[in-house]
């Protein structure tokens, strides 16, 4: 099963797109649960950089729109890294 962590601000979204891809029958293909930020204790001010190495340790991806490069903590900047 994937597991998709969905950032605090596309919460909605993220129930949408998986409704979607339950109505549609993926879900038995490709089984996905969604997690959020609230569930997992993750703060909701975290750094990019916290976000991205939880979601990598409990191998989780990752559902955003507003991470940037604009700091070394950046998801960006943590991926290139």
């Amino acid at each position: 099963m994937t597991i998709i962590l969905a950032d605090k601000n596309v919460e909605g979204q993220a129930v949408l797109l998986l409704g979607t891809f339950n109505a549609a029958g993926w879900s038995e293909l490709f089984p996905v649960r969604l997690v959020t930020f609230e569930e997992t204790g993750i703060p909701f001010d975290s750094s990019d950089r916290m976000v991205w190495r939880f979601a990598q340790n409990n191998n989780m991806l990752l559902f955003t729109d507003n991470r940037n490069m604009k700091s070394e903590d950046s998801l960006e900047q943590t991926i290139r890294e």
